[in-house]
């Protein structure tokens, strides 16, 4: 279970993401980074991220702890910039944050070469498998904090549910854009990186995840009869995805020796 916060102060904007996150004091108190539903790529962005978010945590994959955070009614009326006030009207209700790792630095792979091979092979085999096509040399979406390595900003993953139409044609697909991904150069042991984390991507694992998604992120999509059926729409890719062969470890290897 997910802890449910309400946001309590509107502390500092971070510009980067599309989901214009901030970080935000709770009635914890704590802060958190919170992706706003009212942003640009509205729920669909939070639900990646905490779908894709709880499945690395579920696989062992280190991700700062994922909150609910409820945005209450009037919470940004006290905002000087309109920009502001106007996100966070339209983002009243349900959101998601990250846990604020204060002192934390953006990972650089200059600068912090020695990533375990094991660890990056199992996060570059878990990009493919969700799709997530942004974490590059250019935007790592990891972060350095006390000595260890996080992953954040999820997203970007499961990109095929911004058209839902014949996605299950999809689901089987390699993903070439791993060629891009930063740590590939490091993951020498995708094999053994893969049959642990398909070992621990079950079902069981998988369903309870995905119902977390709220059913408010989910209204709209008039292709589902209600909000389990497009939860499980969610569950059938996720699984799928896990049948052999694998695509997108096929296209990991490939581009791997072709770097």
């Amino acid at each position: 279970m997910l802890k449910h916060l309400e946001a309590v102060r509107y502390l500092t904007p971070l510009r980067e993401g599309g989901s214009l996150p901030a970080i935000v004091e709770t009635d914890e108190p704590s802060c958190y980074v919170v992706k706003f539903r009212g942003a640009g790529q509205g729920p669909k962005a939070l639900i990646a991220e905490l779908v894709s978010g709880e499945l690395a945590r579920a696989v062992g994959l280190p991700v700062p702890e994922i909150a609910f955070i409820e945005v209450p009614e009037g919470f940004g009326r006290y905002e000087p910039n309109p920009e502001i006030q106007d996100l966070l009207r339209w983002s009243e209700g349900l959101n998601l944050g990250l846990c604020y790792l204060p002192g934390s630095v953006t990972y650089d792979p200059v600068a912090v070469p020695d990533v375990d091979p094991f660890l990056a092979s199992a996060i570059v085999w878990f990009d493919a498998y969700v799709t997530n096509v942004d974490r590059t040399p250019r935007n790592t979406n990891m972060l350095i904090w006390q000595g260890d390595l996080y992953l954040i900003d999820h997203g970007s993953t499961l990109y095929f549910h911004h058209n839902w139409e014949g996605y299950e044609a999809r689901i089987r697909t390699p993903f070439p854009a791993i060629r891009n991904h930063v740590l590939l150069p490091v993951a020498s042991e995708i094999e053994a990186a893969g049959a642990m984390l398909s070992h621990r991507l079950s079902e069981v694992v998988i369903h309870p995840i995905v119902d977390l998604i709220p059913a408010t992120w989910l209204e709209g999509e008039k292709r589902f009869a209600g909000p389990d059926e497009h939860r499980q729409a969610y569950i059938d890719y996720l699984l799928g995805r896990l049948e052999e062969p694998r695509a997108f470890v096929e296209e990991i290897k490939k581009a791997r020796n072709q770097g």
